[in-house]
């Protein structure tokens, strides 16, 4: 254990240089940061690597618009040795959502589509939509009503459409999808995203639109919606309206041949809960499907805008920042500041999202910290943040002028407190 821990030790540290396109880097204590709080931070996560609960992990954080600390630890491939790298990439998964909810605003921006738009306007198939009824027994005998009002675009943003996933497990309706070969963008999925919402579309709603949050394929619905009325591929749309303006060249639903190298493996836990390399075949438990290959699908061109993208934390950081700035980054602008507004303050009223440590209220694409505060969320009021399936996590402190990000790829992922160990010491560690 303890040659572990110095091999790890090895391979962590704070990085200094930045690479071209990146923030810029800041001095911590300048802006605000304590530097021995922070550098507690790299044993935390060495101890977690070298007890092989995970195989690597990389945190970032911002402040001001600068990198202020970031820690490489581990390895983002044991079997062959390659250290977790400032460059490496990662399945960010539901990470994806705030991303993909920016492309829908730009659409807003342009005049192009409104927010209260129904979505069959658009996408025909979603006309006349039809509810399960909760008294429904089984899946040879369940019983739909009419739905009173039809899907909104804001209820695709705000996932009040009522809509699911598959892995949700709702009685009836989970089986439905897996019938009907819905897929959640986890795996390799022939077809495009347009097949797949014709599919999602037959099936009834878990409720009426507009009357409960519920986790669901909205955002992939999105994505299809952004073809639909721009007249281009999801994944171009992304790249030449958000990736290229604001420099995240490393970001993307495949990875090209020439970065593979660069991608994190995925793992998952063995019953001690140490790590073990996943096959290279979709993983099926119940009506969950996922795949750590899909990235390097040549033939693929199913672009999940709810789990689909892979990138790098400072790609991301990129992304975050101009969403702290109003829409905006190194002059260039993305977004109106009252769209962005829009994505980051609580869009769902009195309904309360689960205590995934994202707080209780929902923008467009962001868990947000609501005025209430039901879960005592250390960035406070206003604070954004979101987690991805494969163990991904950022938060953007509005007031503080703070993000952090953690990545590393494993699932699913028990008894991990890295995320939250991180965070606490990102606020120990802030002066202010």
């Amino acid at each position: 254990m303890f040659r572990a821990f110095c091999l790890v030790a090895l391979l962590c540290g704070s990085i200094s240089s930045s690479r071209a396109g990146d923030l810029p880097n800041g001095d911590p204590k300048a802006e605000g940061l304590r530097v021995e709080t922070l550098a507690k931070l790299e044993p935390v996560l060495a101890k977690v690597v070298a007890e092989r609960k995970v195989a690597g992990v990389s945190t970032l954080i911002a402040r001001h618009g600068k990198i202020v600390h970031m820690t490489t630890v581990g390895l983002r491939d044991v079997e062959t040795r390659k250290p977790i790298e400032r460059s490496t990439l990662f399945r960010i998964a539901s990470m994806s959502k705030p991303i993909t909810s920016a492309a829908v605003m730009i659409l807003v921006d342009e005049g192009k589509i409104k927010l209260d738009d129904p979505v069959a306007k658009y996408l025909p198939e979603f006309k006349s939509p039809m509810i399960l009824s909760r008294d429904s027994k089984s899946l040879d005998s369940y019983s739909t009503t009419p739905a009173v009002r039809p899907i909104t675009i804001h209820q695709l943003l705000t996932h009040t459409s009522g809509l699911s996933y598959r892995f949700s497990g709702r009685p009836i309706l989970a089986p439905l999808y897996v019938e009907f070969g819905v897929s959640d963008g986890l795996a390799e999925t022939p077809g495009t995203i347009g097949d797949n919402v014709k599919r999602l579309a037959r099936l009834p709603l878990y409720a009426q639109p507009g009357t409960e949050w519920e986790y669901s394929l909205s955002t992939d619905v999105l994505g299809r919606l952004i073809e639909v009325v721009s007249g281009l591929t999801f994944d171009r749309f992304l790249r030449e309206k958000l990736f290229a303006p604001l420099g995240m060249n490393d970001t993307g639903f495949l990875v090209p041949q020439t970065s593979r190298d660069r991608l994190a493996t995925l793992y998952t836990q063995n019953d001690d809960n140490t790590i073990r390399r996943l096959p290279d075949s979709p993983i099926q438990l119940g009506t969950l499907v996922y795949s750590g290959t899909f990235p390097n699908w040549d033939t693929g061109h199913y672009y999940s805008g709810g789990a689909g993208l892979t990138s790098s934390i400072t790609d991301y950081a990129r992304f975050l920042q101009m969403i702290l700035n109003k829409g905006q980054l190194d002059g260039v602008r993305v977004l109106k500041a009252e769209s962005v507004a829009a994505m980051t303050r609580n869009q769902i009223g009195g309904l309360i999202i689960p205590p995934w440590g994202n707080g209780e209220g929902f923008g467009y694409g962001f868990g947000v910290v609501r005025e209430a505060n039901l879960y005592k969320d250390m960035a406070g009021v206003g604070a954004l943040s979101w987690s991805g399936f494969f163990h991904t996590y950022f938060w953007v402190d509005v007031q503080h002028e703070l993000i952090g990000i953690i990545m590393s790829q494993i699932t699913p992922a028990r008894d991990l407190h890295m995320g939250g160990d991180f965070k606490t010491l990102t606020y120990q560690a802030l002066v202010d």
